[in-house]
């Protein structure tokens, strides 16, 4: 705990002391300075200001003293992609009075686990957590949930812990996006992911709804059409000669449309394509999931399935709150709905592949 006129550490040595970004901790300051808990002194540095008439720890970096910020934990940092679920979740928690801080795992189930480990100690008021997978990191998780920590994941869920999740439906999106395909004439659909599907809830149910459109559309499965779990053998110099050799796999058993785990795997195969001299959509059909911005100024743009990532920031904010707070949620596994997003990267089967 900091005493009055006491200096408090500067904006880097808060930002390592609980594992923030330097935005985060300079921001973390001028809203203290602001509500009139520090002083500045140039080129010396902040320091507590006395109120009168408060009581509360200032800082205290402990769990018996909340801190009001909810931390977001995500597995990367990319403007494009999270800032939606960034803004959504920052809008909701400034109007409740709580602050949002950022953390980033780097895609490594160890940081992850730290952070879940330490945050709760060092005085957070709670977790939403965007999970490296749906499968790492569980003992941790039933831990917090049983010491009814609040924590929420995003973009996943867990089968065997109920925690609650904000999720996009992607069920449903990977039904709607097959169900378009087989509209369009298509019968060789595949169905492509760089990570198996056991890994994260999200291309499971992405996964499932295809099967299932494939179903509803009185198609057969086709297992040699299903190509996952491949990521390990990827790298920067043989991804060229990798897709290559799988759209040519594709093709040779009559796939004439792919469905890919999301837009960049599918981007990738589409400029394989592109410089492979195979007609995209007329010879075959790429749809992927999430809508990058990318995706839709390529050469030839991406149909994708679109997510509300803002909604599921602001979701997933106001159910951290709810559990603060109230100690309960109507809801555990929430659901938000998404769209198909049709460009030129799919079309209807050629007459002549339609015989096939």
């Amino acid at each position: 705990m900091y005493t009055v006129h006491q200096q408090i550490p500067t904006e880097m040595e808060l930002a390592y002391q609980f594992g923030v970004s330097r935005i985060t901790s300079k921001r973390a300051l001028l809203e203290l300075e602001r509500g009139g808990y520090i002083y500045r002194k140039r080129g010396s540095g902040s320091y507590v200001k006395e109120r009168a008439g408060d009581k509360e720890p200032f800082l205290g970096g402990t769990s018996s003293a909340p801190q009001r910020i909810i931390s977001m934990i995500l597995p990367y940092m990319a403007a494009n992609g999270h800032l939606d679920y960034m803004r959504g979740a920052t809008e909701y928690l400034e109007s409740k009075g709580y602050y949002l801080s950022i953390h980033c795992t780097d895609w490594n189930p160890e940081k992850e686990k730290e952070l879940l480990t330490r945050l709760p100690k060092h005085g957070f008021s709670g977790i939403i957590l965007y999970p490296i997978s749906s499968i790492h990191n569980m003992e941790v998780l039933n831990l917090q949930y049983i010491d009814q920590y609040p924590i929420v994941t995003m973009d996943q869920y867990y089968d065997s812990i109920p925690v609650p999740s904000v999720c996009s439906d992607n069920f449903r999106g990977g039904y709607i996006a097959a169900q378009r395909l087989i509209e369009l004439g298509h019968r060789r659909i595949a169905f492509v992911s760089s990570i198996g599907i056991e890994y994260r809830s999200s291309v499971r149910d992405r996964y499932f709804g295809y099967c299932q459109a494939l179903k509803d559309g009185g198609l057969p499965s086709d297992a040699e059409l299903v190509i996952t779990d491949f990521y390990r053998q990827v790298n920067e110099e043989n991804k060229e000669a990798f897709y290559t050799e799988m759209i040519q796999f594709l093709l040779g058993r009559k796939a004439t449309a792919i469905q890919a785990e999301h837009d960049e795997l599918a981007l990738d195969l589409l400029k394989v394509c592109l410089g492979s001299n195979i007609q995209v959509p007329e010879q075959l059909s790429l749809v992927g999931f999430d809508d990058e911005e990318v995706s839709r100024h390529f050469e030839v743009p991406l149909a994708t399935v679109l997510q509300n990532k803002y909604e599921i920031g602001r979701r997933a904010a106001e159910a951290v709150i709810d559990l603060l707070e109230e100690r309960k949620l109507a809801v555990k596994r929430m659901l938000i709905p998404i769209m198909l997003q049709e460009r030129q990267s799919i079309g209807p089967l050629a007459g002549e592949r339609l015989m096939l």
